[in-house]
C-alpha cells in the first residue's frame, strides 16, 4: 500500500468515527491563528501589590483582590453575529465571547471566586486538576491573591498552557492516568496538605454555580430578556447548569418572562452528559474510560465522568433542552467561520454549541427569536 492510500484509509476510519485524521488537525488548527498572549491585567497595580502583601490585614487584602476582579473578570461581549444570520437565515444570533476574560475562558469567572472564597477562610494556598484552560486561570488569580497553587495535569495531555501556567507561579504536577485520575490525586493533596480543593464537583459547587450564572445576567443586562435559546459546549457541565440557575434566579425576581432552552454540545461519543440525555436518563452514568479518545480539538470537552453532570441533565431536561454530539471536523469548520464571517477567534471546541444550534435550524428552522452562543477564546 503506498504512503498516499494509507493517508486515505487513515482519514476516512477517523470520519466514520466523527474525527479528522492525524495529518489534518495541524492543518486545520493552523487555519484559525492564535490570539497572542499579551499581558493579563493593566492598571491595578496597586490593589494587586495590596492583594498579594501578606503582611496587610486580610480586609483589606480581600478588599483589593474584589477590585481586581469586578475591573477584570466578567461583562464578555455579546455581539451579534449579523454575517453568520445572512449565510444560514437566522435571525437574531447573539455571541457571548468569553474570551475577553483575563485568560480567554469563562474560566477566569469561578477562579477567581473561588480564589477569593479561599483567601476568605484562610487558606494559603488551592488545587486543581486541568487539562489546560482552568489551570490557567486558578493559576492567574492565584497569582493575585498571593497563594500558592498546585495543577494537576493528566500526563498524556499536552495542553500548550502547560508554559503560562508555571509563568504565573504555579506548580505542575504531572499525574498518570486520566482527567479523572488527576482530580482524585488534586483532591488528596488538598486533604493532605490543607489547601483549597478547587476542583468540581464538590462542597464549592453552589458557588462556582453562581459565579458562572453571572453569564445569564450579563445576557439580561444587554438583551433586557431571555432569548430563546442558549447554546453551552460541556465537559463537566458545571458551566450550562450555572447559566440555566442563573436564569431561573431571574425569572423568579420578574426580571425576565421566560427561561431559554438550554442546548448542550461536547465531543463526539466522548461525554456522559449528552450520550445520557440521547438515552433518555434520569441520571448521568459514566462512559467507558478506556473509550475516550483525546485529540488536539476535543481535550476541552472529553471525559468519562461529569462531575455535574446530573445538574447539568436537570438544566437541559427542565429547559426543554437539547444535547447533541459534534466531531472534530465540525468544531473547526465553525471556528473557521467565526473568524472568517465575524472576526472572531473562538477556541474550536466551544464553537460545538455553535454547531449544534445551526444544525438544528437546517432540520427544522428556528423562528424569529433572539439565540445566543457562549464561546470561549483561542487562547489554549
Amino acid at each position: 500500500m503506498t504512503t498516499s492510500e494509507k493517508r486515505t484509509e487513515e482519514q476516512e476510519a477517523a470520519s466514520a468515527r466523527g474525527e479528522l485524521s492525524a495529518g489534518e488537525i495541524p492543518m486545520v488548527l493552523d487555519a484559525v491563528a492564535a490570539a497572542p498572549a499579551g499581558s493579563y491585567l493593566g492598571g491595578l497595580e496597586d490593589q494587586r501589590a495590596v492583594a498579594r502583601d501578606l503582611g496587610r490585614p486580610l480586609e483589606e487584602r480581600l478588599e483589593a483582590f474584589e477590585d481586581v476582579s469586578d475591573s477584570e473578570v466578567g461583562d464578555t461581549s455579546l455581539v451579534r453575529a449579523r454575517n453568520v444570520e445572512r449565510e444560514f437565515g437566522l435571525r437574531q444570533l447573539f455571541l457571548k465571547f468569553e474570551g475577553g476574560n483575563p485568560t480567554g475562558s469563562q474560566k477566569d469567572r469561578v477562579a477567581f471566586a473561588q480564589v477569593a472564597d479561599a483567601l476568605r477562610r484562610g487558606f494559603d494556598g488551592l488545587t486543581v486538576a486541568s487539562c489546560g484552560n482552568y489551570g490557567a486561570a486558578l493559576a492567574l488569580a492565584s497569582s493575585v491573591a498571593g497563594l500558592r497553587c498546585e495543577i494537576f495535569v493528566p500526563a498524556k495531555f499536552h495542553t500548550r498552557r502547560i508554559e503560562e501556567i508555571e509563568g504565573l507561579g504555579a506548580r505542575i504536577e504531572r499525574s498518570a492516568g486520566d482527567y479523572e485520575s488527576a482530580v482524585a490525586h488534586s483532591q488528596r493533596r488538598a486533604e493532605k496538605a490543607e489547601l483549597y480543593d478547587a476542583n468540581p464537583g464538590g462542597p464549592n459547587t453552589p458557588l462556582q454555580l453562581q459565579a458562572y450564572g453571572e453569564i445569564a445576567r450579563e445576557i439580561y443586562d444587554e438583551l433586557r430578556d431571555a432569548p430563546a435559546i442558549v447554546a453551552v459546549p460541556v465537559s463537566n457541565g458545571t458551566t450550562l447548569a450555572g447559566v440555566f440557575k442563573g436564569f431561573v434566579r431571574l425569572y423568579r425576581r420578574g426580571k425576565v418572562s421566560r427561561i431559554p432552552r438550554m442546548f448542550g454540545a461536547s465531543s463526539f461519543g466522548k461525554n456522559p452528559i449528552v450520550r445520557s440525555f440521547e438515552r433518555g436518563l434520569d441520571r448521568c452514568l459514566d462512559l467507558a474510560p478506556e473509550r475516550i479518545r483525546e485529540t488536539p480539538v476535543n481535550e476541552p470537552l472529553i471525559n468519562w465522568h461529569s462531575y455535574d453532570g446530573d445538574l447539568a441533565l436537570d438544566a437541559l431536561k427542565e429547559s426543554q433542552g437539547e444535547a447533541v454530539s459534534v466531531s472534530d471536523r465540525k468544531m473547526l469548520q465553525h471556528a473557521r467561520l467565526l473568524l472568517e464571517k465575524e472576526g472572531l477567534n473562538a477556541l474550536p471546541a466551544s464553537c460545538a454549541a455553535l454547531a449544534v444550534l445551526l444544525r438544528r435550524h437546517a432540520a427544522d428552522a428556528l423562528p424569529p427569536d433572539r439565540y445566543v452562543i457562549v464561546l470561549t477564546g483561542r487562547r489554549q
